[in-house]
């Protein structure tokens, strides 16, 4: 399991690289980080900035989530970006390099991404919707050095995270 930074870590404002998704060093990175997404409770995507890693390689599993309508399964893109996206829905979200907070953020609800795959470096293309397509874009924003904090529409919408005993 790699150790998840926390925010203000620099790792997590700064824009990641883009990778050679062919090369050992990042299928290593892509199987790190679902192997660490699948051991931490309640985790549907984790991306290389917040292992530290300052790269554009994210992994991603809905499946079974209550809120996932489209599911893909279990998949890691590198490079990725959303080609269109459509239908604005504001929801709340959490982040493991964010633990103590949630906050709501409007983002699209019906996505299209094309990223690379690793190890065989093919294009991928996703289309998707509903919880699928906002931990899509949460994690391409963490490539991008952005957090859910940075997307929230300002304190209003920044919330203690709740416990539950």
């Amino acid at each position: 399991m790699l150790e998840v930074v926390r925010a203000p870590d620099p790792v997590l404002s700064r824009a990641g690289a883009l990778v050679d998704p062919t090369s050992q060093q990042i299928v290593q990175l892509a199987a790190d980080l679902l192997a660490t997404m699948r051991i931490s409770p309640g985790c549907v995507g984790l991306a290389a900035p917040q292992v530290g890693v300052s790269a554009k390689v994210f992994c991603v599993d809905v499946t079974g989530h209550p809120k996932a309508r489209t599911e893909h399964g279990t998949f890691v893109l590198c490079n990725a970006e959303v080609v269109s996206a459509s239908r604005n829905e504001k929801a709340r979200e959490g982040c493991m390099s964010v633990p103590d907070l949630t906050g709501d953020v409007k983002r699209a609800t019906r996505i299209v991404v094309r990223g690379h795959e690793p190890g065989t470096g093919a294009e991928v293309i996703i289309e998707t919707d509903a919880f699928e397509a906002r931990a899509l874009q949460h994690e391409i924003d963490h490539c991008e050095g952005l957090l859910f904090l940075d997307r929230a529409a300002g304190a209003h919408a920044i919330h203690p995270r709740k416990t539950y005993l």
